[in-house]
């Protein structure tokens, strides 16, 4: 039996991953300055035309600086270091700043629906001007600060959680310039409550995923984008070997990937070495993992593994 661990490729993917996260950094300084001065003004505004839909975006923006601060402490998170204490350093924290990211605008949207839903019945006097004026200042603030983690939206779940949030923000500013253009054409008093519950649908409908994936990876889930089927069949076609068991694949972060796995081979001895050098790279290039452990067995040692009942 021997065992062999993706290391040289380890320092590769602490280099690759290790920057990423600090790249946004600028982002999320600008994103959370920019929201807190927005947050502010939309508050005193909201509070002086007495609008629903003004004084909830301002507070879903509060919920929105919270929530770039959990996603920024997650990405910093990651970059600690390992030690002994914690031996792959702190990754899963960015997994669980997208998930109360997702949670956070979850509990904003719910209780922004429940005060919708209450004025419906008699929907305040507003100003229109005032709304189309403040909002359209959100609609500006909400794009830039999503386009600042557009390209990081793909590759990390926590990115893409600060993503979602600030274009959903857009979207309900968006919104609330609508209810302010339709309440000063038509005079409807009750279009700025039904514009807020609309808003609360769409984001909780674009949250839920991100609200499953993440609660799906905090429980050592295999990442969506992988099929492990494939992985399973990619060591079974390396050469030499006869059997996998024991796989297992999960994402220690919202960007990094680990697997560990028994192979069986044909011909123990010589022959691991070289099979251990073909499959790190594969997984690599194939599926993105990098964090790779191996452990290569004869036939013999592998019925003893059965014998322990270990999962296969």
């Amino acid at each position: 039996m021997s065992g062999a661990h993706g290391h040289g490729h380890g320092h590769g993917h602490e280099h690759a991953h290790g920057h990423a996260p600090a790249a946004f950094n600028r982002a999320f300084a600008i994103g959370i300055a920019l929201n807190l001065a927005f947050v502010a003004v939309e508050g005193f505004y909201g509070w002086r035309v007495n609008s629903l839909a003004l004084l909830a975006d301002a507070g879903h923006n509060l919920s929105d600086v919270a929530g770039l601060v959990l996603a920024w402490g997650g990405a910093l998170a990651v970059q600690a270091r390992p030690d002994a204490r914690h031996t792959y350093g702190w990754q899963r924290a960015s997994i669980l700043a997208a998930f109360f990211n997702a949670l956070l605008l979850l509990v904003a949207m719910g209780s922004l629906a429940w005060e919708a839903i209450g004025r419906l019945g008699a929907p305040p006097a507003t100003q229109g001007w005032t709304l189309i004026a403040v909002a359209g200042v959100g609609i500006v603030v909400n794009t830039a600060t999503a386009l600042l983690f557009m390209r990081g939206r793909q590759g990390d779940l926590n990115i893409r959680g600060a993503f979602l949030h600030m274009a959903g923000d857009a979207l309900v500013s968006l919104g609330v310039v609508l209810g302010g253009a339709l309440y000063l054409w038509r005079g409807w008093a009750w279009i700025d409550p039904v514009m807020s519950l609309a808003i609360a649908i769409l984001i909780v409908a674009g949250t839920w995923g991100l609200f499953r994936q993440s609660l799906h990876l905090l429980f050592d889930g295999v990442p969506e984008a992988l099929e492990l089927d494939k992985v399973r069949q990619l060591l079974l076609g390396l050469p030499g070997v006869g059997g996998v068991h024991d796989l297992h694949v999960w994402a220690m972060g919202t960007s990094q990937v680990a697997l560990t796995a028994h192979l069986v081979l044909h011909e123990p001895g010589a022959g691991s070495d070289a099979v251990l050098a073909a499959a790190v790279p594969m997984l690599q290039a194939q599926f993105g993992i990098r964090q790779v452990t191996l452990q290569t067995e004869s036939g013999g040692y592998a019925g003893h593994c059965a014998l322990r009942g270990e999962p296969g």
